[in-house]
This record gives C-alpha cells, structure tokens and sequence, in this order.
C-alpha cells in the first residue's frame, strides 16, 4: 500500500511543472518505483507518464530530460538483476515477490505507447538494453533480447521518418541515444537501420548543432576573454564565461559519446546506398574544418607558438584552461579523422574490384566511385586534414594509424589525378611572401603544404615545381637555429631533395644545384645535423651520378659534390662533437666531429659513382679517413667502411672493384693502418709520384 501511495503522490507530481532540480529528484523517485512495483499496469502507467510529463519536459535545458530518462531505465534494469541475483532462494526456486524480469520488462516496453513520440520510446528501450548489454549480457533469454533489439531498430528508423524542422528535440536525442546503445546491438541489429537517413542526422548533431561542436564557434567566442593579466602574459580564465561554455559542451551528452557516434558514422556510411552521401559527408567535415580553422586563426592564442607557451601565457592557462581546450580539440580531430577514414576505405575498397554482378545500388555505387568521387574526396579529405593541422601539429601524428591512413590514402588517390592535385596545391599554396611569415598558423600551413609537396612532386611538371615548391622551400632552408622551425628547416630540404630525383626535374637541378650546395655547407655544422647533411650529399651524389639524365650534360657534376667535401676535410674540425640530439638526431646515433662527418659522407656516397671513378674515390677516401684523430669515431669510420664494403650496398661490378682494391691495391693497409694506397713500393728505378707529373 505505501508503494501504491508513493506512486499516487509521483503520477501527480508529474503532472506540475517544476525547477531542473525537482525533475531530477522526481526521476530518482521513478527509479526506485519501477524497482519496487509488482503491478505490471501500475509499472506501464508510471513509463508511460514519464514519457509525457510536463515536470521533466517542460523544463529541461539541452538534453537533460532525455539523458535523464535514458539513466532511469537502465538504473532500473540493473537494480532488477541485482535483485533477482539477492533474492533468498531455497530448494533452487527463486522466491516468489514481485514481478520477475522477464514481465518486469514487458510491462516497461508497453508503456511506450501512442501518447508519446517515437524517439521518446528510444530512451525507454535503449535503457534497458544498456543495462543488459554492460552488465549481464548472457542474463536475457535470446528471443526476449532480439525482441528488444527489433523494438529499437523499428523505433529508430520511424523516429528518423518523423523529424521535422530544426527546433525538433529528436533531432540531438536519436543519435545519443544510439550513441549509447549502438555498441550493444548485434550485427543483424544494425544493418537494419536506415542509414541513408541516419548518417546526415548523426553528422548535423556532432559538428554543427548548439549541443555538439557548433560549427567551432566556442573559439571565436573565447577570443574575447583572452586577455592580457599584470604581468604582460596573455591568459584565458577559468572564471570566465566563455571557459563555462566549453566546459558545458565538453561535459555534456554529445562531446562525452564523440567516439561511439563517430564509430556509428562510420558504420552508417559503410552501409549506406545513396551516393550523394558520400558527396555530402565530406563536403560537411571540410566546412566544419575550415570554420574551426577560421576561428581559430582569428583567436589569439593562435598568435602564441607551441614552443613559446611559457614565455606568452600564464600559469594558469596553461595548466588549467588550456588542457580543457585542447583535450576537446584533439577528440574533434580524432572524430573527424574515424569518419573520414571510412569515406575512403569505401572508395579504396570498391575501387580496386568493382563487382560484375550484384545489388543495382552497390553496382551504381561503385561506378559513381571509380569515376567522380575518388578524386573529390581525397581533396576534400586533404583540406580536411590541413583545416586541422593546427591541431595534428601539437602531437605525433606517426602514432595516430588512421590519420596516417587518411593522409597517405588521399595522397594516392591524388597522385593518378595530377590535373586535381595541382588544383589542390595551388589553392593551399603559401602566404605569397618572399620571408617567412610571423604568424604561428601561416607556418603551419606551410609546413602543411611542404609535407604535401615532397610526395606529389613525383607526379607533377617541372613547372610546378618550379613554381610552388622551390620558392618555399627555399625561405625555409636557412632557419634551422629558430627552435620553433626545426619541422619546416627540415621539411624545406625534404622538397628540395624530392624534387631533385624527379626525373622530369633534371634540368632544375642544374639551375638550383649550386645554390642549393652552398646553402648545405652554410648551414652544416651549425644548423644541419650529421646525419642530414650525409642524407643530403649522398641523394644529391645519387641524383647526379650515372645513368641519371644530369649526368648526360654534367657527367663530373657527382665529382664535383664529392670534390667539394673532401676539400673541406682538411680544415673541418676534429675536436668538438656535435650534439646527438641536435633537431631531433636520435640518442643512439654516435657523437661524430665535423671532419669525422664529412669522411663518413665520403663514404655513403661511393656506391653510386660510376666504375670508372670508384677506384680513385675509394683511395681518396681511405685516405682522409685517418686524418680523423679522435680513436673512437677512427673506429666508427673504420666500421662503416667495412660495412659498406661487405654489406652489399655495392651492386656486382662495383662490388668486384671494391675487393681488387682492398686485397690487391692496398685498400686494406689504407683503411686499417693509414698507410696511402698510392706510395711505393716502386721498382728500381721507377719515378716517383711528383716525378710522373
């Protein structure tokens, strides 16, 4: 009877609008009755009003009814198994009180009738399956869960029919509510959604509505609040409006499920039938990006380089408002990437193996992919990623496989379209300038676009690289001592070495060659390490040398290289080392001198000399070798010579030529003892070397 009195005064309550913190204390009420009840019409009629009560819905702000109603459910159902777990059994029969789960159930499910819409019958039902699906899943009866399931699908898929116009409240509520379930649906489950309706609704919902991420407004509104503090040091406070916004949005029910309903696009466009979709869905993460980008760009923390964070902004942007800020930044990223991956392991897949036969609406959807969407969303796919860059940047984009998937897929699909990846790269092209741009963002980009240009310059003119890849990376080639462009020094000489070995750029190297050499011997020791700068004299020796087309009108040009560092061994320093982890040199790689480093550089460069040259080179070589006085980095030298030899980085012939000289020639005495290969002993009465000349 004091059940029946408690639910008398609730039904009543219900029905009286009321403040946000009495609708949370009336739905905690309900969730202890519908535990408690053992009247399957008194349980029916309570989810029933529930559904339509003017205290929970009337005054609810965002999603807290419904994230509400979806908790009372599955708090319900959890509290039922732990019950029926706790009950006193004897004899193996389970006591007789209450109603059991299985009618429990039944009763909840009635009470989603025609009183209340669709989607509202979404939270009862998703509540109970969350419950069963986290906690014992294996606890209901297969044909009782599959009738669940089927309850949920067909109450998604009218729910879907039934929107309207964007002030619908359905519109934020079906993708969190699937945003919680779709993980605990089985397989058949799912593809029973309809997708081609789903997809849009979940994309809208994420990126663009006031509950998600709101187009990327939240940065252009937190602008204002950016400010400089007593100290002159910019700071974003956490007692501001704008950081209880973000904050707001970062806690709330959409941001907080980003993963499970990006993984639900995911699902929903690798099942999908219309292949506008594909169109839409990208052309949707692109204008996302690029507001996010804009705002951003027009923020002033975007003013602030990563590497001078301490220097600009105070302690407590950047120990507490800012980690908030870049945590939501990074799971848009993250979001965004799942779904892009999906739009292209869908072009990727159907494009390789079309089917002959089968379903009219995958045969017309691979056509459409083999023909028109390859290329469109691997540009847009590109955009998208550079739209973020800003934010990709500030972490290892190496341990992120699907960026990197995203990347390198749209770069090869790009690269069989070469009229569309030059319209792409000409529109994401620099700054314009002739120096290297002050603000942070316009470096990013153009570090962007030098990573972008070192994989497309294989497929592309010699006009394009001459117009846009040479001219930007050159600003880039001597800023290797400013610790906030140590990626864009190194991305810059990336390009000119890519563009170098193209093989329809020979007549570049002869123009840039020199300029190039002489920024490398500028910039080394000070600003290029040991291992880029044998990195660069070995490729430039590579592309120079036989039978490469430079070679034909400049067969001394590799000499030449070699020429210039072996004339600087003599004079290059043997005491100091330089630093191992000078821009980002591994730990493990040996502390080497300057002279140690250029002998090495000898070195690398000898299996690509022609036959005719090798000979001498390999003297020459052994030769300076010795003028090394360090012992140790004599026995690292002695060691990579001895690799180099042995290893088989030299083909057949030049192999052949390598052990006359070392076993016939004096190689051997050379490299190990210093002894040159090129004095005596002579026969009586031989000339000298001086007296040949």
């Amino acid at each position: 009877m004091a059940t029946d009195r408690s639910l008398a005064t609730l039904l009543r309550a219900l029905q009286s609008p009321s403040s946000e913190q009495d609708a949370s204390r009336l739905l905690g009420s309900a969730t202890i009755l519908l535990t408690l009840l053992s009247n399957p019409f008194n349980i029916t009629l309570l989810t029933s009003q529930l559904l339509t009560a003017p205290a929970i819905w009337l005054t609810a702000d965002g999603l807290q009814a419904e994230s509400g109603l979806l908790g009372v459910f599955n708090t319900a159902i959890l509290e039922k198994i732990s019950q029926e777990k706790t009950l006193e059994v004897q004899a193996g029969i389970r006591a007789r009180e209450g109603l059991g789960k299985e009618a429990w159930l039944k009763a909840v499910v009635q009470g989603a009738d025609k009183k209340s819409p669709r989607w509202k019958h979404m939270l009862v039902i998703g509540g109970l399956l969350l419950g069963f699906g986290n906690h014992d899943r294996n606890g209901l009866p297969k044909i009782l869960r599959r009738t669940l399931e089927s309850a949920m699908i067909k109450a998604t898929n009218l729910a879907l029919q039934e929107i309207k116009d964007e002030g619908d409240p359905s519109r934020a509520s079906i993708p969190m509510t699937l945003g919680y379930v779709f993980d605990v649906f089985d397989t058949s489950a799912k593809s029973q959604i309809q997708h081609d309706l789903l997809l849009p609704l979940l994309v809208e919902t994420m990126l663009f509505s006031k509950l998600g991420l709101r187009w990327g407004y939240f940065l252009g509104i937190m602008d204002v609040d950016v400010a400089q503090d007593a100290n002159r040091k910019f700071g974003w406070s956490t007692n501001s409006s704008s950081y209880s916004q973000v904050q707001h949005m970062a806690s709330g029910p959409i941001f907080s499920s980003f993963g499970s309903l990006s993984r639900l696009v995911a699902f929903c466009i690798s099942n999908m039938k219309d292949i506008n979709l594909v169109y839409k869905t990208s052309e949707d993460l692109t204008a996302f990006t690029k507001s996010l980008c804009i705002q951003w760009q027009q923020n002033k923390l975007s003013e602030v380089d990563a590497t001078e964070q301490q220097v600009y902004l105070n302690e407590d942007s950047i120990n507490k408002s800012l980690p908030l800020l870049w945590h939501v930044l990074k799971s848009t990223l993250f979001a965004v990437v799942i779904i892009q991956t999906s739009l292209l392991r869908l072009v990727v897949a159907h494009g390789v193996k079309p089917p002959l036969h089968g379903d009219f609406y995958l045969i017309q959807l691979v056509d459409a992919l083999l023909t028109k969407v390859a290329p469109f969303v691997a540009t847009l796919a590109l955009h998208t990623l550079r739209n973020l860059y800003f934010v990709s940047f500030r972490y290892d984009q190496n341990a992120f496989s699907q960026y990197n998937y995203v990347y390198m897929s749209s770069v090869d699909i790009l690269s069989s379209y070469p009229a569309q990846a030059e319209a792409f790269l000409r529109e994401i092209q620099g700054h314009g300038t002739s120096n290297v741009p002050e603000h942070p963002h316009e470096r990013c980009n153009d570090l962007f676009f030098m990573n972008a240009a070192e994989i497309f310059a294989i497929c592309l003119p010699k006009t394009i690289a001459d117009e846009l890849f040479i001219p930007i990376a050159s600003q880039y080639l001597r800023v290797g001592n400013d610790r906030r462009l140590i990626e864009s020094f190194e991305a810059a000489h990336s390009v000119m070495l890519a563009v170098f070995s193209c093989p329809q750029n020979h007549k570049l190297v002869t123009k840039y060659l020199p300029f190039y050499i002489a920024t490398l011997f500028e910039a080394f020791p000070h600003e290029l390490s040991s291992r880029q700068f044998r990195l660069a004299i070995k490729t430039l020796v590579r592309i120079t040398a036989p039978p490469s087309l430079i070679s034909e009108t400049q067969p001394f040009l590799s000499c030449t290289i070699l020429e210039m560092v072996y004339s600087r061994v003599k004079d290059a320093s043997s005491e100091h080392a330089l630093p191992v982890t000078q821009h980002g040199v591994s730990n493990t790689d040996p502390a080497l001198s300057d002279k140690a480093t250029l002998v090495l550089t000898l070195m690398d460069s000898l299996p690509f000399l022609s036959i005719a040259e090798l000979q001498e080179w390999l003297s020459f070589t052994a030769e300076s070798l010795h003028s090394v006085h360090d012992p140790t980095m004599v026995k690292q030298c002695q060691k990579r010579f001895w690799e180099l030899l042995s290893s088989g980085e030299m083909d057949v012939a030049r192999a052949q030529i390598c052990v006359q000289w070392w076993n016939t020639q004096g190689g051997r005495t050379s490299v190990l003892h210093g002894e040159s290969s090129i004095d005596g002993p002579f026969m009586s009465g031989a000339l000298g070397e001086i007296s040949k000349l």
